[in-house]
């Protein structure tokens, strides 16, 4: 696995637990390598989602991609405030230029006021039978989902107020100086 770097650009794979692409983004750039976890942002980014639909993002993103977490986490700075919206996912790996990981279905919700609000649990229930999901793989989804609901509510992390905001400051400076 190639070392990943701040101001590298990569694309972001979605895989379903079958092996399936879930979906493709276009290129993010990366802000900060820490050793449990990598922060990129995007803006506008165009996605690619199964069965050849695209679609692009309305709002900047700040994304935290976890090595040992099963789950990432988006900030999206949208008109109304600052929102989340977290994945259960595999930890990440890069490989061919890109940030992949397996999507677990389950979805955190978090709204500027730090309510939240899981979402998806009939999918999860649905693809778990369906795509065979081990005994182990439920047991880590229901205590990463856990342990993400116990950052939201410690405004730990990427729910650390201010944090999101900072990073965007860096995305910004950074795409103005690489002339992206």
């Amino acid at each position: 696995m190639k070392q990943v770097r701040s101001n590298d650009q990569l694309l972001t794979y979605t895989y379903k637990h079958d092996g399936s692409i879930l979906r493709v983004s276009d290129e993010v750039l990366v802000l900060d390598v820490k050793p449990d976890y990598i922060v990129v942002g995007s803006k506008n980014a165009k996605v690619l989602k199964k069965g050849g639909r695209f679609f692009k993002t309305k709002e900047p993103s700040i994304m935290y991609f976890y090595r040992k977490h099963w789950f990432n986490v988006i900030g999206q700075l949208k008109d109304q405030g600052l929102y989340w919206y977290c994945n259960i996912a595999s930890p990440f790996l890069i490989e061919d230029g890109a940030i992949k990981y397996i999507d677990y279905d389950l979805d955190l919700r978090v709204y500027p006021d730090y309510r939240y609000k899981i979402l998806d649990r009939n999918e999860y229930k649905y693809h778990k039978e369906i795509m065979k999901y081990p005994d182990a793989i439920d047991k880590i989804v229901h205590s990463e989902l856990d342990a993400l609901i116990g950052m939201v509510k410690n405004r730990k992390g990427p729910f650390a107020p201010g944090e999101i905001e900072r990073y965007y400051e860096i995305y910004e400076k950074k795409v103005a100086k690489l002339k992206l």
